[in-house]
């Protein structure tokens, strides 16, 4: 793994072109990487078939989402690791490293034996390839936003920015698609005995391309500066101040990951499971839904950039909080395929303007000689704790207060605490960076 850290003497020189090449190599890697870790939400009922069976089908999917929600325990650990090196040897070197180790454990989960096979092996097996994905998406993300918000000029770090939050809805667009058409193409038991695993070999076997792409970047104007005066190990005067920054980074990061996790990730679930909705239907409607929600991240993003990013956030968060419940007891009480599109596709549009300006907003918090650690410990912290059990948490809710509307009381909280928070946020959408 090492060989890949490339050391900043041995980077190429910045080119003219070297922000458009970045937002391409952050953002292609990033497609990737939240297609290969989203994936396996979306097949999450026939991973709980093979790998947990049990006479009971809610058990069998609450340890199948505990797997998933096991990955995220990785997270911080993987963020210490590559935040550190990514301060020190470069950002560019932990996207490297971070794309190699989701395709290696992507393919992992696609050729893994099943439970009838191997026995107890096999969710054991499981779970270690979970590990190794969280591992890798808690340096990848906070760093591929670095890597990006520090190549944008002044006054556009909230589009560029917004890029890399497009490449993980495209991530979700792009597994949601893929399991969309297989589920399409084979018949039910075909697709629970082997071709739930066909994501999982696409999203391996695309990685090489991932990789020659990033590896054409350039390391970043920032590091390089600091690099080069030899103050990249620097540390800040006040230690306390780092520590209140990645308390900032961690409640910023609250809404943003229980928020992306639901709507994102378990919606599919949710309707199959609550609603009663066919899975194929869900499948093409919620990839319909990323589409557009995909589409909106970058108007947000320039729409921080020219009116704040506090007043952007805050509009998220202040009618999420007001419309959501309304919005689901209507879908509850009125479960069609259409009113399911409309729902989801508002609220896409609406936490939007969350994700939007959200890597900027983070990257902001923190100078650039501590930004990509503190920005990974922070966030991944917050989202191994709030957000990679929202699938998990949200089944529990349902099957201990016997409502399908209990989740979305959760959600709507995290929302409340969010806003609350990014009052306090200085607003430094005007302000260079540090």
């Amino acid at each position: 793994m090492t060989v890949l850290l490339d050391t900043p003497s041995r980077l190429a020189a910045p080119t003219n072109n070297g922000g458009r090449k970045a937002v391409i190599a952050g953002t292609i890697g990033h497609i990737l990487e939240w297609y290969d870790f989203a994936v396996y939400g979306y097949v999450a009922i026939h991973i709980a078939a093979n790998f947990f069976p049990s006479e009971d089908k809610t058990a069998s999917l609450l340890a199948s989402l505990a797997a998933f929600g096991v990955g995220f325990a990785a997270r911080p650990i993987g963020g210490i690791l590559f935040g550190r090196i990514g301060d020190k040897r470069g950002r560019r070197a932990v996207l490297l490293t971070t794309l190699l180790l989701m395709a290696v454990s992507t393919l992992m989960i696609g050729l893994l034996p099943t439970y009838e096979t191997i026995g107890v092996a096999a969710p054991l097996l499981l779970v270690l390839a979970r590990l190794l994905q969280g591992f890798s998406a808690g340096g990848e993300t906070t760093t591929a936003a670095a890597f990006i918000v520090e190549w944008a000029p002044n006054g556009r770090r909230g589009l560029y920015g917004s890029f890399q939050q497009m490449g993980s809805g495209a991530g979700l667009l792009l597994g949601s698609l893929t399991v969309a058409a297989i589920t399409t193409a084979l018949p039910a038991d075909a697709m629970s005995q082997w071709g739930w695993r066909i994501p999982f070999l696409i999203g391996g076997m695309l990685a090489p391309i991932a990789f020659v792409i990033r590896r054409a970047a350039d390391e970043t104007p920032k590091f390089t500066t600091l690099s080069e005066a030899n103050a990249v190990t620097a540390n800040e005067q006040d230690s306390g101040k780092t520590m209140g920054r990645v308390l900032q980074a961690f409640l910023f990061s609250l809404f943003w990951s229980v928020g992306f996790y639901f709507f994102l990730s378990y919606m599919p679930t949710y309707a199959i499971r609550e609603l009663k909705l066919a899975g194929t239907t869900v499948f093409w409607l919620s990839s319909a839904a990323s589409l557009i929600y995909i589409a909106a991240i970058p108007l947000s993003g320039a729409a921080s950039d020219a009116i704040g990013r506090k007043t952007t956030l805050l509009i998220s968060c202040g009618i999420f909080a007001l419309a959501s419940v309304p919005a689901f007891i209507f879908l509850n009480k009125h479960p069609t395929p259409m009113n399911y599109f409309i729902i989801i596709t508002l609220v896409g549009i609406l936490f939007s303007m969350y994700t939007g300006p959200a890597a900027a907003t983070l990257s902001e918090i923190f100078p650039t000689r501590s930004r990509s650690s503190g920005m990974a410990i922070g966030y991944n912290l917050s989202t191994v704790v709030f957000g990679g059990f929202t699938p998990f948490i949200s089944t529990w809710l349902i099957a201990a207060f016997a409502t399908p509307l209990a989740p979305i009381y959760y959600v709507v909280a995290c929302a409340v605490v969010g806003g609350l928070f990014i009052v306090t946020l200085e607003e430094t959408a005007r302000k260079p960076l540090r």
